[in-house]
């Protein structure tokens, strides 16, 4: 787990003056994804809980957003150039630098997860204790909104993603993780993004009963 973890870290620090300006205002192109973390943010909103990270930040835009949306956020992320750049970037939310198998949060503290592409570089053997994670902070009927790279074959693909090696998942089998963590999925989003990788953008939505 350590090895790539350095080696993703190290990769997203090289690029985040690049990567800041290619995704954060990336969402205003994409409904679908625009959407559901809307409707992750009402719902959250309605738990009466509304503590929720932001898991992954990188430069921050979706932490600002969830703050936009009514929720206490705050952004974790494992590359502190990424911190620093989101600390920059909205200096009136808090970022720390955390990885996602360790978080710096007590249990059973949030009322939303927000985790988006910021699992597609963890192995597929290394994924189930990193959702174990995500559910030891959120409190009872707390959510956790999980984006990643869909593919229709059986098992999750290794692909050359452009910063760090990544890994595509059937949503089936990533719902039966969820499921496997204590996560009842409530809500699954697929569609094709119009790109030539051939993968679908996929959305669970999940909550700890």
């Amino acid at each position: 787990m350590l090895q790539h973890q350095d080696e993703t870290r190290a990769a997203y620090d090289r690029v985040v003056e690049v990567y800041a300006s290619m995704f954060s205002s990336q969402l205003e192109t994409r409904p679908f994804a625009r959407n559901m973390i809307s409707t992750f943010a009402e719902l959250v909103r309605g738990t009466g809980n509304r503590r929720a990270a932001d898991v992954g930040c990188g430069p921050g835009h979706l932490t600002a957003m969830l703050h936009d949306l009514g929720l206490d956020a705050f952004g974790l992320d494992i590359s502190p150039a990424m911190v620093a750049h989101a600390r920059r970037a909205h200096p009136a939310l808090r970022f720390d630098e955390a990885p996602m198998e360790a978080l710096p949060v007590e249990d059973g503290a949030l009322g939303g997860v927000l985790a988006h592409y910021s699992m597609i570089h963890t192995p597929p053997g290394e994924l189930p204790a990193l959702l174990a994670e995500q559910v030891r902070v959120l409190a009872s009927g707390g959510l956790l909104l999980v984006s990643f790279y869909g593919t229709e074959g059986p098992e999750p693909v290794r692909f050359d993603h452009k910063v760090a090696p990544a890994y595509s998942w059937p949503a089936e089998q990533f719902a039966e993780l969820l499921a496997g963590a204590g996560l009842v999925t409530v809500a699954r989003l697929l569609h094709d993004p119009a790109t030539d990788r051939g993968f679908l953008d996929t959305h669970l939505l999940a909550r700890r009963p």
